[in-house]
């Protein structure tokens, strides 16, 4: 009996000692978890349920100088379903699979109803819980879906898992597309205006502290720690679309019926150097069609050929190396330099011209013979005078991929005997043709080169919050006398040479034919393959634009600048000059008839009045303005717009004294006069930018 109690005493200690054993195990693994590894295990916890999510930041828009959209980010998703959800009964399923299919197949037409249905019956059968129906819908279509049978339910009883992103587009499509660009991180490709601006575009990003909850969702819980999104800011470009177009419209046209390989035109404001149209085009030889591949205006450097034959003629005269009257003998229109032949294409019949001819005629013998006879001795002269005018350098736009310009010295591996004839007329030397509308704007802006300019300004939310003011890169590329004697050459290239279908313009012209042989690396020059180009401004008489057009390898037959190139300058300022009205203002206008009173320019109330009173027939419905210009019509004085434009001197010629300087003086501007009557004579040109402070002197004459 006693054994019997001693054994049960015995199991039941063993028992409680067990007990015990396990309890204080409990114990010990609870303090060593609280206190050990409890904070640990308290993350992990967390970052299973809790979760900080970023908040993308909306991408700034791109827009054109008078705010038209050029890029803009708009929402698109990606459509998934959950087709093997629990909520969604397999009878219902069967009933609504048809339908549903068959307006999957009519919305997106990628698929018939057949091949919609295979697939998700097959992913219900596999229990796939994420099924990918189509990326990208637009908002348009996401409404129609959210209609359609099983997914009019929702996200949970109809399985539609909609997730959202955005997509950049062009409202404009292909316009000035490779001047707009793109941004590709994963690739780090920084193209275009998206590329350069890419950090004030992006904005910055947010993040949001999130709970995760039943079926895998996850819910905003508070946060003091938070942060919301800033959208990124609006880049204002230089870009006129009106212009734009025209630019492609014309440069398009004119690639198909050359059936040339790639072209560019680029359109800059003179005093400026705001890029107002850019068009770059493409042969594709799969659709024979042109698209926007490629920024050749900045990042192509090519040999300019006779349109360089400006720098070489600057260089002379700022030398006073020749007399632009003086004559020279190109003998049978071509010249042997070290057994290289130098040829002209415009042949002369006694092969005596005079200097400004050689130029305006594009002599390539006359050109080169003035250069190499000039700078034999010390060829390091005419390479430092090139380089004096900022040409070697770029020019430091603000979008990526400017090409390097080569102008070469003495100095160079590749300098030779020949070199000197052959740089002098635009071969053994690159630019591209940014670089070289710079350098011709330079000669528009009598002398002073600015830096060629994409955008104007940085908005955000509707405030403009930067300004980009116009960059000088050479205040002078040469001498006063030199860049009027430059606006002479230039001028007589239309009026009597190479570009002469220009002369019959209503608006005067200056500019550049050229027509260059293409260097094959393994061949020397290619005899059949030319870029041709024209570079120049208008109007000539006071330049407010400057414009470049290149041309490359046209196939047709015609080759030629004038034939090729010129056009499509022709057809871009034909446009300008029909729309841009400062321009009309730069023109003198002369006054009304003698008969009629000499007061022809000034306030229109008063016009009207002085008119009226004296019995004058008067036509004024063409102008409601403020100001106002009467000039004779065929049997009454018609009164139209004069226009006084915010920020630009205006043209007061005509006005009497108290209205130029109420006009000018609520400008900013300070007036000095001389002389009595009305105004005749201005110091600053009409049009120019407006500096406040600054002084402009009235020469008034009866």
């Amino acid at each position: 009996m006693k054994n019997i109690k001693t054994d049960i005493l015995w199991r039941v200690f063993l028992v409680y000692l067990v007990m015990l054993v396990f309890g204080a195990a409990i114990i010990i693994k609870v303090v060593y978890i609280q206190f050990v590894e409890g904070k640990e295990l308290k993350q992990k916890a967390e970052e299973q349920s809790l979760r900080y999510f970023n908040i993308e930041a909306v991408r700034g828009n791109i827009c054109a100088a008078d705010g038209s959209l050029l890029a803009t980010s708009v929402p698109i998703f990606d459509i998934r379903m959950d087709v093997a959800s629990t909520l969604i009964s397999n009878a219902y399923f069967q009933n609504h699979i048809d339908a549903l299919t068959r307006e999957l197949s009519k919305l997106f037409n990628d698929k018939s109803k057949y091949q919609y249905k295979k697939s998700l019956l097959l992913e219900r059968k596999n229990g796939n819980r994420y099924y990918l129906i189509k990326r990208n819908v637009t908002y348009e279509q996401l409404k129609k879906l959210r209609d359609f049978p099983i997914f009019i339910r929702g996200k949970y009883r109809g399985g539609l898992i909609i997730i959202p992103k955005t997509k950049r587009k062009k409202p404009f499509g292909l316009l000035a597309e490779r001047t707009i660009g793109y941004e590709n991180k994963n690739e780090n490709l920084y193209v275009g205006v998206e590329g350069a601006f890419s950090e004030y575009l992006s904005g910055r990003n947010g993040k949001q502290l999130r709970r995760r909850i039943n079926n895998g969702d996850w819910v905003p819980v508070f946060d003091e720690n938070e942060v919301e999104p800033e959208n990124g800011n609006d880049i204002i470009t230089t870009i006129d679309l009106n212009v734009q177009d025209v630019a492609e419209s014309a440069l398009y046209n004119h690639l198909i019926e050359h059936q040339a390989e790639w072209g560019c035109a680029v359109l800059m404001e003179v005093e400026t150097g705001q890029i107002k149209a850019i068009a770059n085009l493409t042969k594709d030889p799969k659709s024979n069609s042109y698209k926007e591949t490629y920024n050749y205006a900045v990042g192509t450097s090519i040999e300019p050929g006779s349109t360089f034959k400006l720098a070489s003629m600057l260089v002379l005269l700022e030398d006073d190396k020749i007399n632009l009257e003086d004559t020279i003998d190109i003998g049978k229109g071509y010249t042997v330099y070290h057994g290289l032949t130098i040829k002209d294409v415009h042949g002369v019949r006694d092969g005596r011209v005079s200097k400004k001819e050689v130029f305006t005629l594009s002599l390539n013998t006359g050109v080169s013979r003035l250069v190499y006879n000039a700078y034999l001795t010390n060829p390091q002269k005419y390479i430092n005078r090139l380089y004096d005018m900022s040409i070697n350098q770029k020019s430091g736009i603000n979008i990526p991929g400017e090409g390097e310009p080569l102008i070469k010295n003495t100095k160079n591996r590749s300098w030779s005997k020949v070199s000197l004839p052959f740089m002098s007329i635009g071969y053994e030397l690159r630019m591209t043709p940014m670089q070289l509308l710079t350098f011709y704007n330079a000669v528009a802006n009598n002398g002073k080169m600015v830096k060629p300019m994409f955008v104007k300004e940085i908005r955000q939310a509707g405030k403009t919050i930067k300004i980009f003011d116009t960059e000088v890169i050479n205040k002078s590329i040469c001498s006063d006398a030199t860049i009027e004697k430059a606006h002479e050459l230039l001028e007589g290239v239309v009026e009597s040479g190479t570009a002469q279908s220009l002369n019959k313009s209503v608006y005067k012209i200056a500019g550049k034919t050229g027509t260059a042989q293409i260097a094959d690396l393994n061949k020397g020059y290619d005899k059949t393959n030319y870029n041709a180009s024209f570079v120049g401004y208008f109007p000539a008489d006071n330049p407010k634009y400057s414009c470049i057009v290149v041309v490359s390898k046209p196939s047709t037959g015609r080759y030629y600048a004038s034939s090729v190139a010129v056009p499509v300058f022709k057809e871009i300022a034909d446009k300008v000059y029909a729309t841009d009205l400062e321009i009309h203002q730069h023109k003198e206008t002369e006054p009304a008839d003698a008969a009629y009173p000499v007061y022809a320019t000034g306030y229109q109330e008063e016009l009207k009045y002085v008119y009226q009173t004296l019995d004058i027939p008067l036509d004024s419905l063409s102008t409601n303005a403020e100001w106002a210009i009467a000039l004779k019509a065929d049997s009454t004085v018609r009164l139209e717009t004069r226009i006084i434009k915010e920020g630009l001197v205006p043209n007061v010629k005509g006005m009497g004294a108290k209205d130029a300087v109420y006009v000018l003086e609520n400008l900013g501007l300070k007036v000095k006069i001389h002389g009595r009557g009305f105004v005749r004579e201005q110091s600053l040109s009409p049009g120019s930018r407006v500096k406040k402070g600054n002084m402009i002197t009235l020469k008034l004459a009866v």
